[in-house]
């Protein structure tokens, strides 16, 4: 049982939320509880177009889906057809998000989470990308350090904690909280985080990630030694499915599933994110019970819903009553008007600057990739980030392919246009390398992943770059014939280099850049582009021809 005492630790190590019964409830042998999640909302205050704005129902028919507001909406009607319910986010609640929200900080997509009630988070890699003290700031409040309180005059931060249990700074001590434990009629109802082990490859490096298994297992048990009995985990690692319902379980990968059977008995519920489609599937966990693992569609699409049944006496789950289903966003209810409100003021906020025009393109300009792994884009934005960086010194620019959002169309560009390919406005970086240090980062363009899936990252070069990638040769040995300026590359000599703050601290697995000194802070990669496509408009498109293959 949960004395005094335990219950104290638990809230001093986790912050605990009491959701108390109505007086008038009398109490029985069970209490229902209804657990809410979404996956992957990556900032979608507004509904999403094209094919992240669409779910596939039971029928096979497509319907438009998604929208703060009507995700809102959604959230409110669930839960009020269950007199006890709890409200979780699996992570990735900003990123890749329109000037709405990236304009802003993403304060909005917290206010509005807040408005929702969310009880708890998980953490995903985009919570990350900013880095350690953004997440801080998401989560504590205040202004940013850089642009102030633009969408309000005070931003007090997320209501609800953000979890991640193996997640530790560099010097092992905890990054952020394991879990929290909510009372819901007298029951307490644990949740722990979990993000994946590999995450480190795409966000930056001053932190640790632990193993996902030993974190849910040491977790469970700390719990349940708390007398926590009722534990549900938000797992921000996915598996992909194959076409289907809302509700069909087709799964075509296997990496979140056997978690998902091999975590701990002690977990009853398992919600995911980061595959590309919803499922809802059952597993049996190590005791040979079964267990609900399941995730809704991205972008604010969907809400998973598990109705699980507490005995009253053993504070445990009845596994055998659990039931599961996944709730499609359509966008044939009313909108929540306190969060269409709120996304309608950040919309008005950003609309005359979306679209004011900063210049001009000549042709589309897209970020696919050729066989040497550049993209017209890449290198555009490359090009721009290296005339931000030459009053600094920057004598060329190599910049991260995964953080381009969207492409450029030919014609006029908007400064909307430009936040929508480059929406994490990462700061900017000039670093001193030696060229064997440049040479080494360039090598960790390719290899191997935790996975064991071939690793082939290609950062886009600056027009002043050149080299040949030989496919023959071994891993850590593949970059040949490595150019600055027209001239070859010596070990010995000394480059100033522009790369972005993400990159600069050993982000998606580039850690010879951390060996960079004499640092200087030039701006944001956002800027960068605004800049360049004023000054140089009409824009072509670049050649992709600063990396070969051989």
């Amino acid at each position: 049982m949960l004395g005094r005492l335990g219950f104290a630790v638990l809230c001093t190590l986790s912050g605990c939320i009491s959701v108390p019964a109505p007086a008038t409830a009398q109490p029985d042998d069970t209490v229902d509880v209804r657990l809410l999640a979404f996956n992957d909302f990556r900032g979608s205050l507004l509904p999403p177009e094209g094919t992240s704005g669409v779910v596939e129902q039971t029928n096979g028919a497509a319907v438009e889906a998604g929208g703060a507001a009507y995700l809102a909406a959604f959230v409110k009607q669930l839960r009020s057809q269950s007199k006890n319910s709890l409200l979780y986010s699996v992570g990735d609640n900003w990123g890749s998000a329109g000037l709405e929200s990236s304009m802003f900080h993403d304060e909005p997509v917290v206010d509005v989470l807040n408005s929702m009630g969310v009880t708890a988070s998980g953490i995903g890699n985009m919570e990350l990308v900013g880095g350690y003290d953004e997440l801080l700031r998401l989560q504590h409040g205040g202004c940013h350090p850089v642009d102030g309180c633009r969408f309000r005059p005070e931003f007090t931060g997320a209501s609800f904690p953000m979890l991640a249990a193996n997640l530790t700074l560099a010097n092992g001590t905890p990054a952020t909280l394991p879990f929290t434990v909510n009372f819901v009629d007298d029951v307490p109802v644990g949740v722990i985080g979990v993000l994946p082990r590999d995450a480190s490859q795409l966000t930056t490096s001053d932190l640790a990630f632990g193993d996902e298994l030993s974190a849910i297992d040491r977790t469970a048990d700390m719990l349940d030694f708390f007398g926590v009995k009722t534990i549900a985990l938000l797992l921000h690692k996915g598996d992909d499915s194959a076409p289907g319902g809302p509700d069909a379980c087709n799964l075509t990968t296997s990496t979140a599933r056997r978690i998902a059977e091999q975590a701990s008995p002690k977990v009853d519920a398992v919600f995911t994110a980061g595959g590309n489609r919803q499922h809802n599937c059952t597993v049996t966990d190590p005791a040979g019970y079964p267990r609900a693992f399941m995730q809704g569609a991205s972008n604010g699409r969907g809400v998973s819903v598990i109705d699980v049944v507490v005995d009253r006496s053993t504070k445990d789950v009845l596994r055998d009553r659990t039931s599961s289903f996944n709730q499609i966003v359509t966008r044939d209810i009313t909108p929540d008007r306190a969060t269409a409100e709120l996304v309608d003021s950040a919309k008005a906020m950003v609309e005359s600057i979306a679209h004011s025009v900063v210049g001009t393109v000549t042709t589309n300009i897209g970020r696919d990739r050729v066989a040497s792994g550049e993209s017209a884009l890449g290198n555009l934005i490359a090009d721009a980030q290296l005339a931000k960086a030459a009053p600094a010194g920057a004598q060329l620019a190599l910049t991260n392919p995964s953080g381009i959002r969207a492409d450029l169309q030919s014609g006029p560009v908007t400064y909307g246009a430009v936040f929508a390919v480059q929406p994490f406005t990462n700061p900017l970086r000039v670093v001193t390398l030696t060229g064997a240090q440049l040479r080494a980062a360039l090598e960790q363009q390719f290899g191997t992943r935790a996975d064991g899936s071939p690793r082939h990252e290609v950062l886009a070069p600056s027009a002043t770059v050149h080299y040949v990638v030989d496919d023959r040769a071994p891993i850590g040995s593949k970059v040949a014939d490595l150019t600055v300026g027209g001239v070859p590359v010596a070990a010995d000599g000394v480059y100033r280099v522009a790369i972005s703050s993400f990159l600069a601290s050993g982000g998606n697995g580039f850690t010879a850049f951390k060996d960079g000194r004499d640092a200087v802070d030039i701006g944001e990669d956002t800027d960068a582009l605004t800049t360049y496509l004023s000054v140089h408009s009409p824009v072509a498109r670049p050649a992709t021809d600063r990396v070969g293959v051989r």
